[in-house]
């Protein structure tokens, strides 16, 4: 795989991408927490992209992969920060943008922050507000251990390395929430959820679906598929909503 370019953000942030040249509505793929943009899906995405003749984006945010800055420093708002630089540094016109998981709330955040900016936006186990969630279920332990470090540590189901749930991620987590005021999403909407996902369970998908607006949402239940939602026929599912999505009167 060729080096990535690299993207210094308003906030002097160094972003690694990759980017590859095309045709019209572009897709710019969002990865989850602690994840970077070598992962199956957005490297498959990228592949069909390229057979399809589509512009797409691939990048890692900060504290993630190959671009600057250490991940506990990171909160969602600094992750945002790094997305919309992509898309007004990176794009032109209207995109597709795919989220997987966290960054399913990014593309949400990103479809308030720059509605004409986005074509139709596909969320794969999106997770809306979730450090939400991840503060009611701290145990006595774990909210003494915030309160006395400032973190806590969780453990993986997809590596060694335990989570790092900081103070400065849960606090500013609270002032992006998309769950508990109006979400307009005036363009299509794919959702794609997993039954067997334990990590973002099937009732965030159908709370998310009720409490959207928008006049085209639609959400996609796989039975026994989980949260990495990467199997051969998960991924081909993507791809065709992916690519499904036509373009705007904008393009």
């Amino acid at each position: 795989m060729p080096p990535p370019d690299f993207l210094i953000t308003p906030q002097s942030r160094r972003i690694a991408y990759h980017q590859a040249a095309g045709a019209g509505p572009g897709i710019v793929f969002l990865g989850g927490f602690r994840s970077d943009m070598t992962g199956t899906k957005a490297v498959y995405l990228e592949q069909r992209a390229l057979q399809a003749g589509r512009s797409f984006v691939r990048f890692d945010y900060s504290g993630h992969g190959q671009s600057s800055g250490a991940f506990t420093d990171g909160c969602i708002g600094d992750w945002l920060e790094d997305t919309l630089a992509v898309l007004d540094a990176l794009t032109r016109g209207p995109q597709v943008i795919v989220g997987s998981s966290m960054g399913g709330w990014i593309a949400l955040l990103v479809a308030r922050a720059r509605p004409d900016r986005v074509a139709g936006l596909v969320g794969i186990a999106a997770a809306p507000d979730f450090t939400d969630s991840l503060e009611k279920a701290f145990s006595p332990a774990e909210q003494g251990a915030m309160a006395a470090t400032g973190q806590v540590l969780q453990p993986s189901d997809y590596s060694d390395v335990p989570y790092v749930i900081t103070r400065r991620l849960i606090e500013d987590g609270r002032q992006r929430r998309v769950l508990t005021t109006p979400l307009p999403l005036p363009f299509p909407v794919r959702l794609l959820q997993g039954t067997a996902d334990t990590d973002v369970p099937a009732h965030v998908a159908l709370r998310l679906l009720d409490h959207a607006s928008g006049p085209d949402l639609r959400l996609t239940l796989v039975k026994g598929a989980n949260h990495r939602f990467s199997s051969a026929d998960c991924l081909a599912m993507i791809a065709t909503y992916v690519f499904d999505i036509p373009p705007t009167a904008k393009e």
